[in-house]
């Protein structure tokens, strides 16, 4: 029996994960707190095994009145519950950190391998390098640490860029035919991967994604196909989208951003137990209920 403290009350992945672990009653305890007060400070973590952090502000924003913030909750509040962690004899603490931390995605392709630097494009990603920095000299043999960089995750009533592209497959007959690639990660695939963390009690840095890369276009024409709609992919707006590279939502949508294959197998457990069609049938079908 695992006993799991997830911060981040009531947060997408924090009650994806409760959920998933709390189906094997007799291998996890799941317990969650709210960070968004001090209250937590007084919480005993000592009766925990493992404390999963997802604590944080997951979204972009280019508002410099926000950069303190997010240097506040998502590096200073992820180190100080690393620190409390291991000094209540917490044996692994695991880190959700993103692929947002190599930057921005581009209009060529653009592959991750584990030789590739993280820079940084925005202060959401550089306090998420940071807070991996902050926690990292407090590893030891007693206090294992995993940092997990996800690119794109999604998954019924997911947040983000998934769900508006899921309403345009909907509504809309055309949608531009862009040979891109981007990495993501259901959010089942990524609760199993997190689970087989646990079980193995590993230590280091992570790069979990599903089997497939996904093209934009097919994204999309997949939904509508769910859906029983019809979309009619065309490279008529290819041309005009080109020149519009650079511009944040045409980047979000259309860029490359992928994860070389091999980084992201892990060879003792199978953690990919969605494929592709089948986590869009999952997260449109069911989306709901």
């Amino acid at each position: 029996m695992k006993k799991i403290l997830i911060t981040g009350k009531n947060s997408y992945i924090g009650t994806s994960l409760e959920k998933w672990l709390v189906k094997e009653p007799d291998n996890y305890q799941v317990d969650t707190v709210d960070m968004k007060d001090g209250s937590w400070k007084e919480k005993d973590f000592s009766q925990y095994d493992v404390v999963f952090h997802v604590a944080g502000i997951a979204h972009v924003s280019s508002d410099p009145k926000m950069e303190n913030l997010y240097y506040k909750v998502n590096r200073d509040l992820t180190i100080e519950t690393a620190e409390k962690s291991k000094a209540e004899g917490v044996k692994q603490f695991i880190f959700m950190s993103s692929i947002i931390v190599y930057g921005d995605s581009s209009s060529n392709k653009r592959v991750i391998d584990r030789n590739t630097v993280p820079t940084p494009s925005n202060f959401y990603g550089n306090s998420k390098l940071q807070a991996e920095e902050g926690i990292k000299n407090l590893e030891s043999d007693e206090f294992k640490i995993v940092v997990l960089r996800p690119p794109m995750i999604y998954g019924k009533r997911s947040k983000g860029n998934y769900p508006r592209l899921a309403n345009m497959a909907k509504k809309i007959p055309v949608f531009p035919d862009i040979d891109n690639e981007r990495s993501m990660l259901h959010i089942d695939n990524l609760c199993e991967f997190i689970k087989v963390m646990i079980d193995h009690e590993e230590s280091g840095l992570f790069f979990p994604q599903n089997e497939e890369y996904v093209k934009t276009s097919e994204l999309v024409k997949t939904i509508a196909e769910v859906h029983e709609k019809k979309i009619f992919l065309t490279k008529v707006f290819n041309p005009l989208l080109n020149l519009m590279f650079g511009i944040g939502i045409v980047n979000k949508v259309f860029g490359n951003l992928v994860y070389e294959k091999s980084m992201s197998d892990y060879d003792q457990a199978n953690y990919r137990i969605r494929d592709f069609r089948e986590s869009i049938e999952l997260t449109e079908l069911e989306s709901g209920q």
